[in-house]
Parts: C-alpha cells; sequence; structure tokens
C-alpha cells in the first residue's frame, strides 16, 4: 500500500499529514462536546427561582459552582445584575460569544483541511501530468500506450487521494459546526430566561413601590 501511495509524488506526504491532522482535530472537538454540559441541569431554572424570590446571594452561589459554559455565562451577568439593562445584556452577549469561540475552536482549521486537500490533489496530478509529457517529449514522441497509461494514473492518484481525504473532512466540520450551533442556540435561551427573571422582579418592585406611569422606554427588545 505504501509502495503505490509512493506512485503519487511528493505532495502524497502533506495530504496524508492533513488527513491525521483532521482526524486529531475532530476527535478532540468530539470528546470536548461530549463532555460539556452546556446548560448545567436546570440551573437557569434555579436561579430564575431565587433571583424572584429575592434570593441574590443564594442565586450568584448556584451560578458560581456550576462550571458549565451556562454557569459561567450567568455567574458574570449575576456580577452587573443591578446596573442598567443595556450592560447586562452586553455583558450576557460578550460572555456566550466566548464561550462559543471556545467550543468551535479548531473547527477552522479543519475547514481549512477540507478546502486545500483537493487542491494538494490537483497540484500534484499536474505536476504528475507535466512530468510525463516531458517523458514523451524526450522519446520524441515515440511512446507506447501503456507508458503514457501509468504516467497518467500516477499523476490522478493524488486528486483520488486529496478528495479522500476532503470529502469525510468536511463532513466532520459540518457535524461539529452543527452541535455547536446548537450548543449555542441553548445559551442563548438561557440568558433570554435569565433576563425575563431579572424583568420580572424590576417590575415587581416598581409595582410594590410607588405607583409609576406606564412607559415603555426599556422595551427595546
Amino acid at each position: 500500500m505504501f509502495d503505490f501511495l509512493a506512485k503519487g509524488g511528493v505532495l502524497v506526504g502533506p495530504i496524508l499529514l492533513c488527513s491525521v491532522i483532521a482526524l486529531a482535530l475532530f476527535l478532540e472537538r468530539l470528546i470536548r462536546l461530549s463532555r460539556v454540559k452546556v446548560r448545567g441541569n436546570g440551573l437557569v431554572a434555579s436561579i430564575s427561582k431565587h433571583l424572584q424570590k429575592g434570593e441574590d446571594d443564594q442565586a450568584y452561589k448556584v451560578a458560581s459552582r456550576d462550571k458549565s459554559p451556562m454557569g459561567r455565562i450567568l455567574t458574570q451577568a449575576m456580577e452587573v445584575k443591578d446596573q442598567d439593562r443595556e450592560t447586562l445584556e452586553t455583558v450576557l452577549v460578550h460572555a456566550t460569544e466566548a464561550e462559543t469561540r471556545d467550543l468551535s475552536r479548531y473547527l477552522q482549521a479543519l475547514a481549512t483541511i477540507g478546502n486545500i486537500t483537493p487542491l494538494l490533489g490537483l497540484l500534484g496530478t499536474v505536476m504528475g501530468m507535466i512530468k510525463a509529457f516531458m517523458v514523451i517529449q524526450e522519446m520524441g514522441g515515440k511512446v507506447n500506450a501503456s507508458v503514457l497509461a501509468g504516467g497518467i494514473w500516477e499523476a490522478m492518484l493524488t486528486t483520488a487521494l486529496g478528495l479522500a481525504v476532503a470529502l469525510p473532512t468536511m463532513v466532520a466540520h459540518s457535524y461539529l459546526v452543527a452541535r455547536v450551533d446548537r450548543y449555542e442556540a441553548q445559551l442563548q435561551d438561557g440568558t433570554v430566561v435569565f433576563l425575563k427573571s431579572i424583568g420580572f422582579r424590576i417590575h415587581g418592585h416598581s409595582h410594590s413601590g410607588q405607583a409609576q406611569p406606564h412607559t415603555h422606554t426599556h422595551a427595546h427588545n
């Protein structure tokens, strides 16, 4: 098998190296994503109940003890919960984006490998074809079909190898991107529930105190 691949030329090595790197990146991300508990097992619901009851300290303790992405996001949000709504939303957005970037680490590298391996294969084929036609020229055009066919199939070998690496790599990339997108949606859902809990408490405080005019100054969702 090694001797067969060696006939493909100098670019077989880089293509095989890309396949090893792609497999390593895919397995690393697969293990990482399978271990992460995005929502933190009812974390948002627990914190929401504490906030609605005015138990801020307890809510912060629950969030800070949880090591899930949702826990880290809500811990940062709890630290600025008493500031204005715009600041709170900014913190939530930035924290969610940071967790999403962590989950999607190495995915761009996987996509790059999927894109460049067919080009490496094509380059290898072009180089092989050039060599084949150089041989034909040196022989003065007097070459039998078997010699010509041998040079061509060896040249085409790198293209086939490049595609064989690129196809599963792109499938793996699409699968991981879909999982990260699903996790990001779950995180965003959690932040919305948290904002509703804060809004519920503010709404409750406004009614428990002095009557205020019915305005919509903070309703800019």
